[in-house]
């Protein structure tokens, strides 16, 4: 679990610390590299109820963190609110939180049976700070590795749970933020260090903890130069992404307005570029010898020349840029010299992953937050009407199968082995041939 996995194009390489793993784990958001692709093969494209269901557990509470794996475990984490009562609005600021009370859970389901094997209270919280009803007190996806989870909250606490005992060995409750919308990036782990992205209404940062203590090594601030004095439009929900460039280790940040590299060790601020928006959520991907960012609400999506990463990075490192159905809730996915996404809205697009060509754009049932994830040739694509469209990873639309499942979707699927894992709503469930 210590080693690095690197994948080397042309002389760039993409690490994620602390997943050198086969096709049988998906350690945390966007799986082993990050960049939502499984080494999997004949993972089932067609369910239902009565066909390919190993097993289906209720899972109490609301979250829309995404499943990880490992080994005979399957983690997610919850949150269960207690109602208050009414409030009339206020002006200014968030509005009046009708939760009076969150108390966050770890929740572990055996991977053979579904059985809960832990259902870990890691602390209840009274008054907690406003969440957006579409957003979740649990959204940000945990880490896995072997004997540890990581659970993030956000500023409501980050906890480090031994996976055998489901003993918490340490816990950070001061990490201030004011999420505004509530809480939404999610942990990395690379070496011995654990990595937040704090990016809120009040105060924006990145932190580098000791995974094993859960003491601070270093945090930077963000010192961007924001192009408005509102909060709202500092916020952003990115989860970090590590990659290698000419022997140069970057620990990519999207935020607001810019997406910042830093030293993974130091926290050096390496580059930064400046894309303007907010609200960032989507992951970072490099492949093709290109770095792949968006700029969250303003919907542009960037293909960047990384050996020109360097500093305030110039107008001449974006290689191609396409406004057109980007993603802005979900992480894109590059498959070969593919790059598919799907919008808000429900737009499926797929690109030349080099020059930015588009092959397709197709219009999928409903909205949709998930990512989109890739396995044995074929890319599946979650929505929250709880429609999963599998289709060819091919420059032409090929819809292969298109499943429901009851509730919808809101956390992207995890896929381990020949088994698909997907968290609606209410439930997880467990894809994959009895």
């Amino acid at each position: 679990m210590r080693n690095v996995i690197r994948i080397c194009t042309v002389g760039i390489c993409v690490g994620l610390g602390g997943a050198a793993l086969a096709a049988d784990a998906w350690p945390g958001f966007r799986g082993p590299n990050g960049d939502g692709r499984a080494g999997s093969q004949n993972v089932p494209t067609q369910w239902s109820e009565s066909e390919n269901i190993r097993w289906k557990t209720a899972i109490h509470g609301k979250g829309w963190s995404s499943p990880v794996v490992r080994g005979e475990q399957v983690w997610v984490t919850t949150a269960d609110e207690v109602p208050g009562e009414k409030e009339p609005p206020k002006k200014g600021g968030a509005p009046p939180n009708p939760v009076k009370e969150v108390s966050f859970f770890a929740v572990c389901v055996h991977r053979t049976t579904g059985a809960i094997v832990h259902d870990i209270r890691l602390r209840t919280q009274k008054n907690p700070a406003y969440c957006h009803p579409f957003n979740s007190y649990a959204s940000p996806t945990p880490f896995l590795e072997e004997g540890r989870l990581y659970a993030h909250f956000g500023s409501h606490g980050t906890f480090c749970i031994d996976t055998h005992s489901g003993k918490i060995l340490w816990e950070r409750l001061d990490l201030e933020c004011d999420h505004f919308r509530g809480p939404g990036s999610s942990p990395v782990v690379y070496g011995d260090l654990l990595y937040l992205i704090f990016d809120g209404f009040d105060v924006q940062y990145v932190i580098a903890l000791d995974k094993t203590t859960g003491k601070t090594r270093w945090k930077m601030n963000r010192n961007i130069q924001y192009s408005t004095d509102n909060g709202d439009y500092k916020k952003a929900y990115a989860t970090p992404t590590l990659i290698t460039v000419q022997g140069r280790e970057m620990l990519v940040c999207p935020s607001a307005e810019c997406t910042i590299a830093y030293h993974p060790q130091t926290g050096e601020e390496l580059w930064r570029f400046t894309h303007g928006g907010m609200n960032g959520s989507c992951r970072p991907v490099l492949a093709n010898g290109l770095l792949y960012i968006n700029s969250g609400h303003t919907k542009k999506l960037f293909a960047l020349k990384p050996e020109l990463l360097k500093g305030n990075v110039p107008k001449e490192a974006i290689a191609w840029q396409t406004s057109k159905d980007v993603c802005t809730r979900s992480s894109m996915l590059i498959e070969g010299e593919l790059l598919f996404m799907v919008s808000d809205t429900g737009i499926a697009s797929c690109l030349n992953a080099k020059t930015g060509e588009v092959y397709w754009n197709e219009r999928l049932d409903g909205e949709f937050t998930a990512s989109p994830v890739s396995a044995g040739g074929h890319v599946y694509f979650c929505g929250q009407t709880g429609r999963i469209t599998v289709v060819s990873a091919s420059p032409k639309f090929n819809v292969v199968s298109e499943n429901r499942l009851a509730e919808g979707f809101m956390a992207s699927p995890a896929i381990a082995d020949a088994e698909l894992f997907l968290r609606t709503k209410t439930h997880l469930y467990s894809i994959g041939k009895k």
